[in-house]
């Protein structure tokens, strides 16, 4: 029986697993465990594996070599983002790399848009002042969608997404991206330069991809650009965004607020429990911030998304390791 094994299964995923396995006749094994170099050796005597995880697989390339003396040709995430993997020691090994790029963008665009109403409505500061049990209204009247303009920093999948439910709410909605211009964003958004956009946007949400090309993407200049009464969200990737600059910039009444999916360092703090502080400083500033929305890397976090993820990486692995190929390799 052809056998595959999934490493970093939560126990959400377990069922839709068991699933596929039963429908495809394929023996599926999981591990908690993450695939780094002290737990490779487990993928031997399988035909393909199958990850999820937020830290990088490995600094060597022996790794790699593993993997391929192992007879494994594939490495299937169950994640749009790939940047744990070195494509290019991947390649050199023959080992083919998938993602699920699509697996939800309504999930990330719903969570981006239920950001935005909290940040408009001073929800957060509301919550503070309720708190110390204060019910004064004065100073936090908010704005409406219709009078806002939103700006989307990368309109893929999840951006245009997010730029129709916008559109469709009223507000109005600009966007930059290094592609051409989606057609079917015509009527619904205008293209601009992220300058343009830094100078015009209410509301600034980020849907870019992770990786080297976008560190730090966002940083002092970009939100000396924006207006102090701008909001800022991202639910892309924590090191696209200088998280000191940006508690410079909330510090300086730069902008008005954030609300943060994604954070750096944030394989440290999520999906763990701690007594006081977390071991991130910046991540305990901002939690201290009466005006910044924080939730712990739960865009894709819905029913229907992590089926689709489990489901996609294993449709793939097991393409792969049949002697197809998946429209999703890179």
């Amino acid at each position: 029986m052809t056998k595959i094994l999934a490493y970093c299964v939560r126990e959400d995923e377990q069922p839709f697993i068991d699933q596929w396995s039963k429908e495809h006749g394929v023996q599926v094994d999981s591990t908690p465990k993450e695939l780094h170099d002290d737990t490779v050796a487990m993928a031997k005597d399988y035909d393909g594996i199958d990850f999820k995880q937020r830290t990088v697989v490995t600094q060597s390339p022996e790794f790699y070599k593993k993997l391929s003396s192992y007879g494994i040709i594939q490495m299937c995430a169950r994640s749009a983002g790939i940047d744990t993997v070195n494509l290019k020691w991947a390649k050199e090994n023959n080992i083919r790399v998938t993602n699920v790029p699509s697996y939800s963008p309504e999930a990330v665009a719903e969570l981006a848009l239920t950001q935005a109403l909290q940040l408009i409505r001073r929800i957060p500061q509301f919550n503070d002042r309720l708190s110390h049990n204060n019910y004064v209204v004065l100073g936090l009247r908010a704005s409406e969608l219709t009078e806002l303009t939103v700006g989307i920093i990368g309109v893929g999948r999840i951006g245009g997404t997010l730029a129709r439910i916008f559109h469709a709410l009223g507000a109005t909605v600009i966007g930059n991206d290094l592609r051409a211009p989606r057609e079917d964003m015509r009527g619904i958004m205008t293209y601009v330069s992220k300058e343009e956009l830094y100078r015009r946007a209410d509301i600034i949400s980020m849907h870019v991809w992770g990786g080297d090309d976008n560190y730090h993407l966002i940083e002092t200049s970009a939100f000396a650009q924006m207006k102090p009464t701008a909001y800022f969200i991202n639910d892309s990737r924590g090191p696209v965004v200088d998280t000191q600059s940006l508690i410079n910039a909330l510090n300086n009444q730069q902008i008005a607020g954030a609300a943060l999916d994604v954070v750096e360092d944030e394989t440290q703090i999520f999906n763990q429990k701690f007594e006081g502080p977390t071991p991130v400083d910046h991540y305990n500033q901002l939690k201290q911030m009466t005006n910044v929305l924080l939730t712990p890397h739960i865009a894709f976090f819905t029913d229907h998304a992590v089926k689709n993820m489990v489901m996609q990486s294993l449709d793939d692995t097991l393409t792969i390791i049949s002697g197809g190929r998946s429209e999703h390799e890179f």
